[in-house]
């Protein structure tokens, strides 16, 4: 296969937010170093990252000018010294720099090969948003049969994949999301859907548990969802692992963990998991593979848009306008 010299790409031009990120038809196609595969991106996910990394919120981010995206499966089209696989012709996905192009390339080890039988847009989510959810379910909370877990954010990529996951260990799963989202949470199988801009979430989720509040709160909103999962989790053995930082950021002191909320609370960024615990990620990988394996987890059904419209698929992210995965085609 011929490889251009140059590529289409959304290059980030300030940290104004997602509104400059400008489509060019110049960037240099990448060349995969040593133990690096150059893969022709056929799709590259959408993520909240990257509005944080638009924005210069996102800790370590680029810096302006850069390429956008860091999420992408393709079919590998060339590989750097010491590479032993995978090989030219092999469909993989991975996470690197500049997802959002018609190039790009990963390291060899971590890229996954897409399952069979899916395509490379039903792939998506496959190495950060299912990964992120079975970490904040599993090992990091420690989900467990008879539990009830409250997912926020639950109509996203991420939300859904934890809804599904917990109902397939046992717990009884709160939801929330937006009115207009409800019906595709319910059909995930949640036993219960919130509207997530209710002012008394916590009030709610303790009615539904008699009092007791939620085992597990899944949490990536920020903000007041925030406060309101630290007040429905259950005293001393509730945990509440947090994800993401959509809706801002948000505070607790110390003498709130002493005298109003006694909960167990879990930072989960996937990315430093991968990097500090390479064991847990790939525990988490052979897990998930099982449950694809066993029909648990299908192929994602992403919303699609054109390269040129990603500022628009980044806008209606922002504004929780969309439901489930979101997927820029070069």
């Amino acid at each position: 296969m011929s490889i251009p010299a140059t590529m289409r790409a959304l290059q980030q031009t300030s940290l104004k937010g997602p509104q400059d990120i400008r489509l060019i038809t110049d960037a240099p196609v990448p060349s995969p170093g040593q133990g690096e595969v150059l893969i022709r991106v056929t799709a590259a996910g959408v993520n909240f990252a990257d509005i944080s990394k638009a924005y210069g919120t996102f800790l370590g981010g680029p810096q302006p000018p850069y390429l956008a995206g860091f999420e992408a499966a393709g079919e590998v089209v060339a590989v750097g010294e010491a590479v032993t696989g995978p090989r030219p012709g092999t469909r993989v996905i991975g996470v690197g720099y500049g997802a959002f192009a018609e190039y790009m390339v990963l390291t060899a080890a971590a890229a996954i090969p897409v399952p069979a039988g899916w395509t490379a847009e039903q792939a998506l989510g496959l190495v950060v948003n299912w990964p992120t959810a079975l970490a904040a379910l599993k090992p990091l909370g420690h989900i467990a049969t008879g539990e009830t877990v409250l997912v926020h954010a639950a109509a996203g990529a991420t939300g859904q994949a934890a809804v599904t996951m917990a109902k397939h260990y046992g717990a009884t799963v709160i939801a929330t999301a937006s009115p207009s989202k409800h019906e595709t949470v319910l059909a995930l199988g949640a036993d219960h859907v919130l509207d997530s801009l209710d002012g008394d979430l916590a009030a709610e989720v303790l009615r539904l548990t008699g009092g007791a509040g939620a085992d597990l709160v899944l949490e990536s909103a920020g903000g007041a969802t925030f406060n309101a999962g630290l007040a429905a989790a259950k005293p001393v053995t509730g945990r509440v692992v947090v994800y993401g930082v959509a809706g801002g950021k948000a505070a607790i002191t110390n003498w709130e963990l002493v005298y109003k909320h006694q909960v167990h609370i879990i930072g989960l960024n996937i990315g430093v998991l991968i990097q500090a615990a390479p064991q847990i990620f790939g525990e988490l990988m052979g897990e998930l593979s099982a449950l694809i394996a066993a029909g648990v987890l299908t192929p994602a059904r992403p919303t699609a848009y054109d390269l040129a419209d990603g500022p628009k698929a980044l806008a209606e992210l922002e504004a929780r306008a969309t439901v489930g995965k979101l997927a820029l085609r070069p």
